[in-house]
């Protein structure tokens, strides 16, 4: 008994359907993983050497009966992590968008 088989324009057509829907749902990449993780990393890490630096600075220019620099680093640490938090529910969004259009 020999499989009936089709066209061979029946297969190229299957074969290319089946190419391009590799190519639209190509999956999460490993390195995804590293790069959420230094985007988070740098939400949090810039606003608060930002605000460390910015607290020396007052230190000397403005001196008051609380140190600045711990201030300041308190809130570039708070600043930093509604950022990173912002950013991963807006990710989450988009992730679920596109998993829905599929």
């Amino acid at each position: 008994m020999s499989q009936q088989r089709g066209s061979p324009e029946d297969d190229i057509g299957r074969r290319a359907q089946r190419l391009k829907k590799a190519r639209d749902n190509a999956g999460v990449s490993p390195l995804r993983g590293l790069g959420v993780f230094g985007m988070i990393g740098w939400s949090v890490a810039v606003p608060t050497v930002g605000g460390a630096f910015l607290g020396l600075w007052l230190d000397r220019t403005v001196p008051q009966d609380f140190p600045w620099v711990l201030a300041l680093i308190l809130g570039g640490v708070t600043l930093g992590s509604f950022i990173a938090w912002a950013w991963i529910g807006r990710e989450s969004r988009e992730e679920e968008d596109n998993h829905d259009d599929r």
